[in-house]
């Protein structure tokens, strides 16, 4: 690869390592920072399948590997994993910082098409054309066997570009996603800032209208989702699961999403059912 990976620093963690990195994106036209853990398989010199986790909004490469509570398990059953910044930072886009769900720490995964936006905004493309083929590259990950997951705006991306890059990811979960985003106040207000009124842009970034699409199941071993029924994002409307469950049901894809009483939208939620996100992987990526 032409663009090097810096790596910032390294911890040791269950065995394996817990690293930071930055590099200078092409997509993204600035400096874009991600963590990866590898687990003492890879370490050993083992290509190791891996997960991709995209966080939420406000989040950063460090809120999974300091909050998930996923490396002990990992470890174990030799995953790597993957987790992004959640926008580009840095821009000097005016108004970028002005709203905590839109610009800054809020890139919904996708890649923007209105001014000022479209220049830096390139989520999707960073992710699917620059970052995954350049970390499978550059350490012993198998890029065939890659899984993806996410929270909240996290668990949109993860839904959508799963269903918007057919065979590229194995395995499929999500933590309280944004499923319907054109039906919802974040999905809206992002939608509008960066596609403008173009609702047919919106459409192809929506999980719900996505699945909607499919002529048969794209991940015939099955989704799992799990929500917090204590979540205040779900009574406000913004995320939505009915919508995905029916389209699933629709479409004769397999889907397990376990509604949880007494949890919220928080890391505390996420910690509580990540063995099983993990496990669910590892069965689809052929670990277990």
């Amino acid at each position: 690869m032409t663009i090097p990976m810096e790596l910032l620093s390294s911890h040791a963690c269950f065995g394996g390592e817990q690293r930071f990195y930055r590099h200078a994106s092409r997509e993204i036209g600035l400096p874009m920072a991600f963590s990866v853990f590898l687990p003492p398989a890879a370490l050993a010199g083992e290509k190791v399948p891996a997960l991709l986790y995209l966080a939420g909004l406000t989040c950063t490469e460090e809120t999974f590997p300091t909050k998930a509570g996923a490396q002990r398990l990992a470890a174990e059953l030799g995953l790597a994993l993957i987790a992004p910044d959640t926008s580009p930072r840095g821009a000097g886009v005016a108004g970028e910082s002005d709203a905590w769900d839109f610009g800054v720490g809020a890139g919904f995964y996708l890649d923007a098409s209105q001014a000022p936006w479209a220049t830096h905004w390139r989520m999707e493309s960073w992710l699917m054309q620059e970052l995954l083929p350049l970390i499978t590259q550059a350490l012993p990950i198998d890029g065939t066997r890659i899984g993806v997951f996410g929270h909240s705006m996290g668990g949109h991306g993860a839904l959508t570009l799963a269903l918007r890059h057919p065979g590229r990811f194995k395995s499929l979960s999500a933590f309280a996603p944004i499923a319907h985003p054109v039906d919802c106040p974040w999905g809206e207000k992002a939608f509008t800032g960066y596609f403008g009124t173009n609702r047919q842009a919106w459409a192809a970034h929506d999980a719900t209208l996505l699945m909607q699409g499919q002529t048969q199941a794209p991940y015939p071993g099955g989704i799992l989702i799990d929500q917090g029924l204590a979540d205040k994002f779900l009574h406000d409307g913004q995320l939505r699961p009915e919508s995905f469950e029916a389209a699933c049901a629709a479409t004769g894809q397999p889907l397990t999403l376990r509604r949880h009483a007494g949890y919220d939208h928080g890391y505390y939620f996420i910690q509580s059912f990540m063995a099983d996100h993990l496990r669910h992987h590892a069965q689809q990526l052929g670990l277990i």
